[in-house]
């Protein structure tokens, strides 16, 4: 795999590349591979032009030619083992086996160094920058130190002057972090790879017991007080009836308090959706006669962001209608590079109220904000000059701020992610700096002219200042246009001072190959690659008097080229798939917290039904029947202890259900309130079912009986559960429709349907490949029918 090839699998700012990340999972899939490849193919360009200029530097000290071939020997060697063991996804870096092939490796450099000390001493940088990947925290960096610091012993015995010593150990010292870069680099895509969901898995534990926690105290205090206040009902029942009625208002209270947070946080906690609440917006001001311009950034925003936008919107136009006069109203979306704001102005206020609705805001406001807060976003709402009133809301789209979750991740992923962040930042910085540093002590050793050692050294530190605030920044995201202009001037910076140094120019043209690779296509960028090296050739030809030079300076070019783009690559990489890893758990998030309300309405929305109508009848039986009264308060209790239990349940995670259960259930409730029920459920065969369609045909049920006693006046109702070779059909009909309910004759539609029962019930039913039908018949009477497959 080309360099370029490699390039396009990385979002970025390049012509080929997408902006908002990976387009398929399959495409992540590949990341690891292609990591891995990239690695070898730098580490082998850069081991190729190390053992090139080695070779010719043997040749020109006139080495004899069977020594020269054994020196080639070894360091293929060397090279075999940095690639096909060190460079293996499944090596384990830390084993006796790495050790020892660590030691391999010292010794396959060491040895040429007898006949050719200088020739191939940049073969240490292998070995060196291995030591700092095997050997932990601290024996590496002192065997790394170690192997660089024998550099500076071999050129100080043979008498080469200071100044060649420092360059030759910091140039040994830059090659060797870059093997470490591009090794390690490529391991940490693999672990992050391959522990993407952990964080997702992490930052759903958080959700739930936040959800948990949540659930406790809004309905845990409510359902416990309604099974304690049922027990000393029953107690005032034959001795004390109207106490006992006293009681039983109470308990009818605290279940329909109950029943409204229950469907509050449902509705809290579904996905909304910002284009839906923007036609509703516009329907309703266009109904108050407010005219309204809209300024929509229609880009696709995180789930959690849309859904917290919608929210603001929505406490923003009903503010409008209900504390304004307005006239006029003004919405805007607008996304930035980092973040995306909701700007949402009116006027027709008057000043004294805005100012008061500002600093004091209401309870939807105040809910807004802090789940605006929450996601580290801010928002303003105050008067304006001109009479307006402004809601203003600014959310990041990637929060700088690390996930609660993260903190309970597995020490896999934690260490995955400590060693992707310093190596994508630090490490990347380190090797451009070094390079650098080593190109301003070349030019030392060339002259002593002061203004000319100042002169090189401005213009690889303005170089490589640009190079790390924007090409080689992992997260960096360049238009295409300012790009190539920052690349112009970086050209500019590389050869406008040839025109004063000239034969002592020194400069770091390798960055140039690095940004044409990362923002040209691949024939362009080859070809800029090629005029760069033709130019070095060129200009050295012309000022070398030893014809070494020449490929030497080409070599190395090549080399620092190739190995600045493949970290800056490899750091892009370990960015975008911890972007990934984060954009999983947003998801995972996200789906949690529609379950929670799914779940939530679904569980508990017949249960406080049924603990209100049967607190109702219990109300009535209390003089007529006390000893039916005394058996419907145990029912109550029965009730409210169920409850409890499915609100820990749903904070758990996901719950079996028994249809045959719920059939009994539904059919106890009915008959409670007069309702005359046909039950038609094959109880053998529902046992047999699938546990998800078991389950999920046992949801349907229970909210079909919920929606049955909430929106109409049924007196007959006829419940079936038959299977049909490789499909399965539950069958709710009931008479007793109200005017207005609404119809349906095909698939239910969660958009026009009340409430959130039937969008649950039809997305649940959607999962297993089935299909949901709700509507009224020509008999007027009302029929829910899921039909899902058997083996589902």
């Amino acid at each position: 795999m080309s360099p370029s090839e490699g390039n396009a699998a990385v979002p970025g700012e390049n012509s080929r590349g997408s902006a908002t990340g990976p387009g398929t999972a399959a495409r992540v899939d590949e990341w690891p591979r292609q990591a891995r490849h990239m690695s070898q193919t730098i580490v082998s360009v850069a081991f190729g032009c190390l053992v090139l200029i080695g070779l010719v530097a043997m040749i020109a000290e006139g080495l004899a030619p069977g020594l020269i071939l054994l020196c080639a020997i070894g360091s293929v060697a060397l090279l075999a083992v940095q690639l096909l063991y060190f460079g293996r996804p499944g090596t384990a870096p830390h084993s006796p086996l790495s050790h020892w092939m660590l030691l391999a490796q010292l010794v396959l450099a060491y040895l040429p160094l007898v006949p050719a000390a200088t020739a191939l001493d940049n073969m240490l940088a292998f070995p060196a920058g291995t030591a700092l990947l095997v050997l932990g925290k601290r024996a590496g960096p002192l065997v790394y130190v170690a192997v660089n610091a024998s550099v500076a012993v071999i050129y100080t015995a043979l008498g080469i002057s200071p100044l060649l010593t420092v360059y030759e150990t910091l140039a040994n010292a830059s090659m060797g972090l870059a093997v470490f870069l591009l090794t390690g680099l490529a391991r940490t895509v693999s672990e992050l790879h391959a522990a993407r969901t952990e964080l997702a898995n992490g930052a759903v534990a958080e959700e739930r017991l936040h959800f948990a926690r949540e659930l406790h105290d809004l309905l845990g205090q409510s359902l416990s007080a309604i099974a304690l206040r049922g027990e000393f009902t029953r107690r005032l029942v034959r001795t004390a009836p109207a106490r006992a009625r006293d009681e039983l208002a109470g308990i009818l209270d605290l279940s329909r308090r109950a029943l409204a947070d229950v469907r509050s946080v449902a509705s809290g906690y579904r996905e909304l959706s910002l284009e839906q609440e923007f036609r509703a917006a516009e329907s309703l001001l266009s109904e108050a006669e407010v005219d309204l311009r809209l300024e929509l950034d229609e880009r696709e925003l995180p789930v959690q962001v849309r859904t917290v936008l919608t929210a603001v919107l929505r406490e923003s136009i009903a503010n409008i209608l209900r504390h304004s006069d307005a006239g006029h109203c003004r919405i805007a979306v607008r996304q930035e590079a980092d973040q995306v704001s909701l700007d949402v102005a009116n006027d027709g206020t008057d000043p004294e109220e805005s100012a008061r609705d500002g600093e004091t805001g209401g309870k939807g406001l105040a809910d807004v904000t802090a789940r605006v807060s929450a996601l580290g976003g801010e928002i303003t709402a105050g008067p304006e000059p001109g009479g307006r009133f402004q809601v203003r809301v600014r959310l990041p789209l990637d929060d700088p701020r690390p996930l609660p979750a993260a903190r309970k991740a597995p020490r896999s992923e934690e260490s995955a992610s400590r060693v992707g962040v310093r190596l994508a930042g630090a490490g990347v910085a380190a090797v451009l700096v070094s390079f650098a540093a080593g190109a301003v002590l070349h030019v030392m050793v060339l002259t002593g002219a002061p203004w000319q050692i100042t002169l090189t050294a401005v213009c690889l530190g303005a170089l490589v200042a640009l190079q790390l605030a924007f090409f080689s920044r992992p997260a960096a995201r360049l238009p295409v246009r300012r790009a190539y202009a920052l690349l112009f001037v970086q050209v500019c910076l590389v050869y406008l001072p040839l025109l004063e140094l000239r034969e002592v120019w020194v400069s770091f043209p390798g960055l140039l190959i690095c940004n044409a690779h990362l923002l040209m296509r691949p024939a362009a960028a080859w070809f800029a690659t090629a005029a760069v090296l033709a130019s070095m050739a060129g200009v050295h030809a012309g000022f070398d008097s030893e014809i070494s030079g020449i490929p030497f300076n080409v070599l190395a070019t090549v080399n620092t080229g190739f190995v600045a783009f493949g970290v800056t690559w490899l750091s892009r990489l370990v960015a975008e798939l911890d972007g990934v890893r984060r954009r999983l758990a947003g998801v995972a998030v996200a789906e949690e917290r529609l379950r929670f309300a799914r779940d939530l309405h679904d569980l508990l929305g017949l249960s406080l039904s049924a603990i209100a109508l049967k607190t109702e009848l219990t109300e009535k039986l209390l003089r007529a029947d006390p000893g039916r009264a005394d058996a419907e308060l145990a029912e109550i209790l029965t009730l409210s202890r169920q409850a409890l239990a499915d609100v820990r349940s749903v904070a758990d995670g996901y719950r079996e259900l028994s249809l045959e259960s719920e059939s009994r259930s539904a059919e106890a409730v009915l008959t409670a309130v007069d309702v005359r029920v046909r039950m038609e459920v094959q109880q053998e065969a529902a046992a047999a079912l699938a546990v998800p369609v078991r389950t999920v045909l046992a949801v349907v049920l229970r909210e079909g009986v919920t929606n049955m006693l909430r929106h109409s006046k049924v007196e007959n109702c006829e419940i079936a559960v038959r299977q049909s070779g490789t499909t399965v059909c539950l069958e709710i009909v009931n008479d007793g429709v109200e005017d207005g309910e609404p119809a349906s004759g095909g698939t239910a539609d969660p958009e026009t349907a009340s409430g959130n029962g039937i969008a649950n019930l039809s997305e649940r039913v959607t999962t297993l490949g089935g299909e949901l039908t709700a509507g009224l018949q020509r008999d007027g009477r009302f029929r829910l029918r899921a039909e899902v497959p058997a083996a589902a």
